[in-house]
């Protein structure tokens, strides 16, 4: 008899040894319903710059939130729209993503209780400048954000031996004319006339006679 209430004191000891460590944890908190936040009414963006304007040709990722059958990635057409189910043919071009973003959640609301959209720009397309003459790779080429003239002829690939490093040119649209912007390689690498090594443009054509 004794050896049995030893026993069963022993097994109790045990007990409250296991639950010792337990009682010292506090009970997770309950988690939210959705671990992930659900976005702001728009969002948007373009590389690091807001302000991009989209054009023909751009790549969009329209995403509307927990509405996969509308969400969807969609090149902008030459004509300057985009299409998405429920809604007629969106004008895009010369929007920025966060004004596009803002048309289309207006236009969903007829549709979508509370529609809450996300415009991202995947590729730019619309926003390309030419490399011609004397250099490596001519072609066109994307523009970066602020590029200038000196980063995209390192893109180009270099020059061949018969480039007049000198007398290299911008060729660019104002105001419906073409200007001609001179831009001397070598003084630029010198740390001289450095407003020659100009922003660039959509559409500008480097030459490298």
């Amino acid at each position: 008899m004794r050896m049995m209430e030893s026993k069963g004191a022993l097994a109790a000891l045990v007990l409250v040894l296991f639950a010792l460590p337990a009682m010292g944890k506090k009970a997770p908190k309950k988690q939210a319903r959705n671990s992930a936040q659900s976005p702001s009414s728009t969002q948007a963006t373009a590389g690091a710059d807001p302000r991009y304007v989209i054009g023909p040709q751009d790549v969009l990722d329209i995403n509307v939130w927990e509405e996969p059958a509308i969400s969807r990635t969609v090149p902008v057409r030459p004509d300057g729209k985009i299409s998405l189910p429920l809604l007629d043919d969106i004008q895009a071009a010369g929007l920025t993503p966060d004004q596009l973003g803002k048309v289309i959640t207006a236009d969903l609301r007829k549709y979508v209780e509370n529609p809450q959209v996300t415009v991202i720009v995947t590729a730019i397309n619309s926003q390309r400048i030419s490399i011609l003459g004397e250099v490596n790779r001519p072609g066109t080429f994307q523009m970066l954000p602020k590029m200038t003239v000196l980063q995209a002829l390192s893109d180009a690939g270099g020059f061949t031996p018969f480039a007049k490093l000198k007398n290299i040119y911008v060729l660019r649209m104002v105001n419906g004319k073409q200007e001609k912007f001179p831009f001397n390689y070598k003084d630029i690498l010198k740390g001289n006339n450095p407003r020659e090594n100009l922003t660039l443009k959509t559409g500008d054509t480097i030459v490298v006679p």
